[in-house]
Formats: C-alpha cells, sequence, structure tokens
C-alpha cells in the first residue's frame, strides 16, 4: 500500500520530520539528539511488527501517533497513475488484494483520506496475520486466511525483504518500485523487475 499506491513521502515527513521535532520538544533536545535516538530505537525493532505499531511508538515515545497522523491526513496521497492502476486492474477483472505492514489505526487514517480500500477487493494487515511481510509466516497464514495460487500471483511492492519473502514462499511474479517517495529520485534495484510506479504498467 504505502510506497505502492500512496506516496510514501506522507511517512517519510511523518517519520523523519515530524516525529522528531515533537519528540525533541517533548524531552528538551535538539533535533539531531532526537533524530539519533529515534534511529537507535527503530533499529532494535526492524523488520517486527513492533516497527509498524502505532500503539508501540505512541507508547515507547510518549506521543500520541494515531493523533498526529489523523492531524496530519491531507498530506496522505496517491502516488501519480496509482488509482488508475487500479481502476485498469479491476476492468480485467483480476483479483485486487493490498497486502499491508500497516496498523489498523494507520489504514483507517489512509483509507479515510483516499478511499483506497474501497478499490481493492479484500485488504490483509500483517498485524492480523501473526508477522510482518517480511517473515515467511506472513505468507503461511495468508494463505490459510484467503487461498491463492503464488504460481498465478503478481506482487508489486517497494521493500526488497518483503520481495524475497515472497518469492521464497513461491510467489512467481515480483515487480519492485523504484519511486516509493514522489519527492526523491528513482533508487537502483538489480535483483528484480523493476518499474518507477504502477502506472507504468497500464
Amino acid at each position: 500500500m504505502d510506497g505502492t499506491l500512496l506516496d510514501l513521502a506522507f511517512d517519510n515527513f511523518f517519520w523523519l520530520e515530524l516525529v522528531p521535532a515533537r519528540y525533541a520538544q517533548l524531552h528538551g533536545l535538539s533535533l539531531e539528539e532526537a533524530r539519533t535516538t529515534l534511529m537507535t530505537r527503530s533499529r532494535g525493532t526492524a523488520g517486527t511488527l513492533a516497527w509498524y505499531c502505532t500503539d508501540h511508538w505512541s507508547r515507547d515515545l510518549k506521543l500520541d501517533i494515531n493523533a498526529l497522523k489523523w492531524a496530519h491526513r491531507h498530506l496522505v496521497r496517491f502516488l501519480p497513475g496509482a488509482r488508475e492502476f487500479l481502476a485498469a486492474v479491476r476492468a480485467r477483472g483480476k483479483r485486487l488484494w493490498i497486502v499491508t505492514n500497516a496498523h489498523r489505526d494507520t489504514i483507517a487514517v489512509k483509507a479515510e483520506q483516499t478511499g483506497v480500500q474501497a478499490l481493492v477487493d479484500r485488504l490483509f494487515c500483517s498485524h492480523e496475520l501473526s508477522g510482518p511481510k517480511e517473515s515467511a509466516a506472513f505468507w503461511r497464514m495468508l494463505q490459510q486466511e484467503q487461498a491463492f495460487d503464488p504460481a498465478r500471483t503478481l506482487l508489486i511492492e517497494d521493500s526488497l525483504a518483503v520481495l524475497a519473502a515472497a518469492s521464497a514462499y513461491g510467489v512467481r511474479h515480483t515487480i519492485a518500485i523504484r519511486r516509493p517517495d514522489s519527492r526523491l529520485p528513482p533508487r537502483q534495484i538489480e535483483d528484480y523487475p523493476a518499474i518507477d510506479g504502477v502506472a507504468d504498467l497500464i
């Protein structure tokens, strides 16, 4: 969802600019001190559900992360051509799923702002499937929740770690996103077929 359909610019602004600024203000730190502290804490949870959990970060940072997201929801937007891509896929009669590591609180904010959840058939949240998308457990639980044929499935994703986990599970078709954040230049990706954004597939 984020970095594939929705612009990762929001998340990068939120976690790299807004949260450090609020944390610095709360604890009487400089912005650089706050960023260093948050970077250290985030490393300890990378690749786990806690890393994506708004409840975890609200408790850990003593900030109301969900309230901050609602207050800045006007910055959430689709990546260029993403809405048109979903319409084109649906017009071909293909099943459309979102599989996301986003916490349900975050999904609520982004669905309210963009309507993205109404444009797909199903949305699966890793917090309800026992592991992040980077784990084998997620893909096993997804299969139990809603059977799918990995050999006939296409996963479009900005995270290379997620693409690796999906490929290891047997998802045959994978495409990486080079420009998950519209403010940044394309990334160099060598291990997977890559596109700048889903609009390239229309």
